[in-house]
């Protein structure tokens, strides 16, 4: 059975919902039988390329809120993810455009690492607060988890899978998606959002079964 999930490397929700995701699996009977693909969705693919700014600073201009309710509204999520073992550090995460981010997932899902990858690029930035619109530090990211250094630079330097990140974003709206993470199960189960793992469990054991008969 395939799962397919849509996501965005600067959603901190995405991350708890790929720990909570990978918890599920690891009560779900058939678990080996699953393939897992991740999909590219941007929350704001109009961020200027190349540039990044303070989370809180880019979240406040466009919430029309202040920095200190920003950053309370963000500490809640921190509380929630820290129950998934993740030590997020909101206060400095870069916001940038994620793109390129987005592109070498697409690259590695050529030689299944694409989840690998999802992975070590949201560490990076929710957890690390690296700087995700250096071309370098993408490519030293994806290289630690066997992506070919070459071949992402190469991509960089160009546009590569650049309109397949937009197809499928565009995809997942069809689908009904208004935002991640997004969780599709064997073809036919919708799931929005970082449902606890008994959730996710159960959407799991439904498109299981449905698929079978």
């Amino acid at each position: 059975m395939r799962v397919d999930v849509w996501s965005d490397i600067v959603c901190p929700w995405c991350f708890i919902g790929k720990r909570r995701l990978e918890a599920a699996l690891e009560r779900f009977d058939h678990a080996g039988q699953v393939e897992l693909v991740w999909h590219s969705y941007q929350l704001d693919p109009g961020f200027p390329r190349g540039r990044s700014e303070p989370v809180y600073a880019s979240l406040a201009a466009r919430m029309g809120a202040s920095t200190e309710q920003v950053r309370a509204m963000t500490e809640q999520v921190a509380v929630v993810a820290a129950k998934e073992g993740l030590d997020y550090d909101l206060a400095g995460a870069l916001m940038v455009n994620t793109l390129d981010a987005h592109r070498l997932v697409h690259l590695a899902r050529r030689s299944g690492l694409d989840g690998a990858v999802m992975d070590r690029l949201l560490l990076a930035q929710l957890v690390q607060a690296r700087d995700l619109s250096d071309a370098e530090t993408l490519v030293e990211l994806v290289a630690q988890v066997g992506v070919d250094a070459r071949a992402a630079r190469r991509v960089l330097e160009g546009e590569d899978f650049a309109d397949q990140v937009r197809q499928e974003a565009d995809q997942a709206r069809r689908m009904g998606a208004s935002g991640v993470p997004f969780f599709v199960m064997g073809g036919a189960f919708g799931v929005s959002g970082a449902q606890p793992v008994e959730a996710l469990v159960s959407a799991l054991d439904k498109a299981f079964t449905a698929a079978r008969g």
